[in-house]
């Protein structure tokens, strides 16, 4: 890779098993096949997201909210915005039973922020601890009301249309990362989160941001590539998937025939550098996190899933193999 050759550790076999099992254990519980799913003792125990983000739980609520709705730039951004600054589907809900369908003609900060008010003052949580955007300086005294006022601030900013006349997935991650409280992984999430809508089409992988636990999880896997930027080493899982999948001897199963993208490779940097920490624990990554906090709990059998109507996947649920008849 740019003349280097670089040595990979144990750890890079366990990010291509982890996401090898983490998308057995999604086809299977899509199937509706009974638990256990893996025989992964890691996997079993605890939380890691999907192979690809766009099958995660939370990702597809978003890709619904999105094309559940008036198909306006201004409503399609406004609504995305809104659900990820708070990134909980059960905060969502209560928005829209409040108040209806969120549109931009009729969004108001002041009313949405009493109504955050009152889920907070019954004990409520309305956010997720998977991103947390940092509060906004718009000079209210709680979190949920200077995100509130942030959205309004992107829109009246004209952000949808500048989005509708960008040339690029950078482009796109320039704009949102100019807005205030929104550091460059945030701006890439939100990047994504975008890409997913009608009103912009771009490849994913055009553009890729590290974050902080993707960084940790490279710094495990290929451990004297420090100095090479981790955009390029995220590049090269994605150029060299089907090569190293074979290597590694996995049996991989795609998401009805698409590829791993550079936010999929990116999002299993980080899931391998937690991974690890019960894997391979003598192998340090950034920081000094030595365990993984969040159990996994299945929470019901999956729905068929929903992706962008233009990716054009078509997903199916296998069906189950019959029993034999014992009489």
């Amino acid at each position: 890779m740019a003349g280097r050759r670089i040595i990979a550790s144990e750890v890079l076999e366990s990010y291509w098993r982890l996401a090898a099992e983490r998308q057995h254990v999604y086809h299977a519980r899509l199937s509706g096949d009974p638990a256990p799913w893996t025989t992964d003792p890691i996997v079993a125990q605890y939380r890691f997201t999907n192979a690809y983000r766009a099958a995660d739980r939370v990702s597809q609520d978003l890709i619904r909210v999105i094309y559940e709705g008036p198909q306006t730039p201004e409503d399609v951004v406004l609504r995305t915005l809104l659900f990820r600054f708070f990134n909980k589907p059960e905060t969502w809900s209560v928005l829209e039973q409040s108040r209806g369908p969120v549109t931009w003609n009729d969004f108001d900060p002041t009313t949405y922020g009493e109504i955050l008010d009152k889920q907070m003052a019954t004990g409520r949580t309305i956010y997720s601890a998977a991103y947390i955007v940092p509060p906004p300086p718009f000079g209210h005294a709680r979190k949920h009301r200077n995100h509130l006022a942030l959205a309004e601030h992107m829109m009246n900013s004209h952000l949808p249309k500048r989005l509708t006349e960008a040339s690029s997935l950078r482009q796109v991650f320039e704009l949102i990362a100019s807005y205030p409280s929104l550091g460059p992984f945030l701006a890439y999430q939100l990047t994504i989160d975008l890409n997913y809508s009608p009103i912009i089409d771009f490849d994913e992988d055009d553009f890729v941001v590290a974050g902080p636990g993707a960084v940790s999880g490279l710094a495990k896997c290929l451990p004297d590539s420090r100095g090479l930027p981790a955009a390029d080493l995220i590049r090269w899982m994605v150029d060299t998937q089907e090569e190293q999948i074979s290597h590694y001897g996995v049996d991989f199963r795609d998401l009805f025939g698409r590829r791993l993208k550079l936010i999929d490779c990116q999002n299993l940097f980080c899931e391998t550098d937690k991974y690890a920490r019960v894997a391979h624990p003598t192998h340090r990554g950034v920081g000094n996190r030595m365990r993984i906090k969040q159990q996994f709990l299945a929470k019901g059998p999956l729905e068929l899933p929903h992706f962008p109507p233009k990716w054009d996947l078509h997903p199916t649920i296998a069906p189950k193999t019959p029993a034999l008849a014992l009489f």
